[in-house]
């Protein structure tokens, strides 16, 4: 019986492989995940939309912990696991990178037209007329609206958000739409109580429908919003291949397994195609 990566080689070898990827991807790049083993325990439940978008004290609280989180994820550096997928499209053999993360690290390695299915938090939307700006821009502001603002964070979310103190929080200036001055501004990402945009999803389970392999990255599958398109690609007889560090909810749909780190794991495998197709471009 073949070892696991090179039961993996082979699966990918053969192209037409969507990606699907989840917070243990960027775990090398800093970034904590929600469940693997770089978790870190939250005191707060994650920001709902209702709350936000109904209780001023609890976007004041949301931006003043965000805004801590992104000095974090906006510096975060793409990791060799995320170039090692980059190099895999390159070479042809992933046809679709869909993400559940908001972290923009794909896009940072090199890769193309990536799905976030949950947005990004590099964006920022103002909910009242709808401008999308950069999440740089708002943080120069957030900055020179609190100017003696220096609370730290021992760790950043996957989505940005950290732990603060009540006292950190209610010195936090947050500030409005830049361009409508009244309008509320939300990072531009799904919140608990949000639903994915419909098209975002067709486009998901049109990639699963069209691959030859599903390739899951770094997620438990704990939640819908990606175990979905794990059962869509077991419906649809599409193999499952899971590398992530620890069981995922997927376990029983997949053909394969590979229970490492994937900064270890996908460089190997890029590397071994990227011999494996010089190789026979060399035969005459």
């Amino acid at each position: 019986m073949p070892d696991p990566l090179s039961a993996l080689i082979d699966l990918v070898a053969e192209g037409g492989v969507a990606v699907l990827s989840g917070a243990g991807l960027s775990t090398e790049s800093g970034i904590p995940d929600y469940r693997g083993p770089t978790g870190a325990a939250r005191k707060f439940a994650p920001m709902t939309y209702q709350t936000f978008t109904r209780d001023a004290a609890a976007r004041q609280r949301y931006w003043a912990r965000s805004h801590v989180g992104w000095q974090v994820i906006g510096r975060a550096a793409p990791n060799p696991g995320h170039r090692a997928v980059a190099d895999l499209q390159r070479a042809g053999l992933v046809s679709a990178i869909l993400t559940q993360n908001v972290d923009g690290l794909h896009q940072a390695a090199g890769a193309r037209d990536v799905v976030e299915l949950h947005g990004s938090i590099d964006r920022v939307i103002c909910l009242d007329c709808g401008q999308t700006t950069a999440r740089t821009a708002l943080d120069r502001r957030l900055h020179a609206a609190n100017p003696s603002f220096g609370a730290l964070a021992a760790a950043v979310n996957p989505d940005g958000d950290v732990d603060l103190d009540d006292a950190s929080v209610a010195v936090f200036r947050a500030v409005d739409c830049g361009r409508c001055q009244v309008g509320m501004l939300k990072p531009d990402v799904v919140f608990f109580g949000e639903t994915v945009p419909a098209e975002r999803v067709d486009l998901c389970f049109a990639a699963v429908g069209g691959a030859r392999l599903l390739l899951v990255l770094g997620s438990s599958l704990t939640v819908m919003s990606g175990r979905r398109f794990v059962l869509r690609a077991a419906k649809l007889g599409v193999p499952v291949a899971i590398v992530n560090q620890g069981p995922t909810r997927g376990d029983a749909y997949a053909a394969l397994k590979v229970d490492a780190p994937l900064g270890t794991v996908l460089p190997d495998l890029a590397a071994a195609l990227s011999l494996a197709q010089s190789g026979s471009s060399n035969v005459p």
